[in-house]
């Protein structure tokens, strides 16, 4: 008995390798992964709370942290996060609060009030400053296609060419 209340947390399995060249093994990458989710949402907290950036941080972030307090053992955090590895989510998890601090910067969601954008209408000319990009024309088995499919309520499309189906 002693020794599944008191051996049992000292025998887990510890990680040897990621398996993944450059990415060394983080012995303890719960509290790391911990550490770094709290910061992240406490930094994610600059930017407007309206913000789409903001909500999806926010969301993932979070369900993330729970995972990690409520889970000691990191094979058990990476299955239920089903998102690689815990050494991994450390690397996600350090690009985010770099990013974090870009977008603070770069401030994106800040465009004036009283800024105004130039409308082109579908017909009106375009302005010579604006870049002109017209695709060119499809190929003719697309119209053939497309007509074949839309003129034939029970037509399969196959490799591209439109054949009845009996």
């Amino acid at each position: 008995m002693f020794l599944r209340a008191i051996g049992r947390p000292l025998l887990a399995k510890m990680k040897e390798t990621t398996g993944i060249v450059g990415l060394e093994v983080v012995p303890n990458a719960r509290e790391v992964l911990i550490d770094l989710y709290t910061k992240t949402l406490k930094e994610i907290k600059a930017v407007p709370e309206d913000e789409g950036y903001r909500k999806a941080v926010e969301s993932f972030t979070s369900h993330r942290l729970k995972v990690c307090q409520e889970e000691k053992d990191w094979e058990l955090i990476e299955k239920k996060l089903g998102c690689g590895q815990v050494e991994e989510l450390i690397e996600e998890a350090q690009d985010e609060l770099t990013l974090i601090g870009k977008m603070i910067e770069w401030d994106p969601w800040g465009v004036p009030d009283d800024y105004e954008c130039e409308i082109i209408e579908n017909n009106a000319p375009v302005p010579k400053h604006v870049p002109l990009h017209r695709p060119g024309p499809l190929p003719e088995e697309f119209y053939k296609t497309l007509d074949a499919v839309t003129s034939q309520p029970n037509a399969a499309v196959t490799s591209g060419d439109a054949k009845l189906k009996e």
